[in-house]
């Protein structure tokens, strides 16, 4: 599972954005920088460190020896919850997981060295693992 080894900051702001503001396009990472072929996000949403370990675990089975996966993401924003029947006030709850704010355009993961008919198959069971639609893009 992913999270930060250290964090400045325990607990974030909630960071309340509007519909229309998180569906706007990302700006950085969103060319094919590594590998040849790669998954894009068509959408946005919170992917949880659980979301990307499951997607991951898809993917390294079709690298093998000879295939790389780069990982684009990384969860470094704390969620956090108190526990059940607690009541309000008495404080903000403790850290429960991280999270990586996913925005239209943002690619996730990058293939190089494998064959492409197997990549694009092992990317698309990937993208069914995560709470975003994804395409599959190649480099140029």
């Amino acid at each position: 599972m992913l999270f930060p080894k250290k964090v400045k900051h325990r607990k974030w702001q909630t960071q309340r954005k509007s519909a229309r503001r998180l569906a706007r396009p990302d700006t950085r990472g969103t060319t094919v920088v590594f590998g040849s072929i790669a998954l894009k996000a068509l959408s946005s949403a919170r992917m949880t460190s659980n979301q990307i370990e499951a997607a991951r675990k898809v993917l390294t089975r079709a690298t093998s020896k000879t295939g790389k996966l780069w990982i684009r993401i990384f969860p470094d924003r704390p969620v956090t919850a108190k526990p059940a029947e607690v009541g309000m006030g008495k404080g903000k709850g403790d850290p429960k997981h991280y999270v990586f704010e996913v925005r239209p355009g943002r690619i996730l993961f990058e293939y190089d060295g494998v064959p492409e008919d197997i990549a694009r198959a092992h990317l698309r069971q990937a993208g069914m693992k995560l709470p975003v639609k994804t395409s599959i893009v190649k480099s140029r």
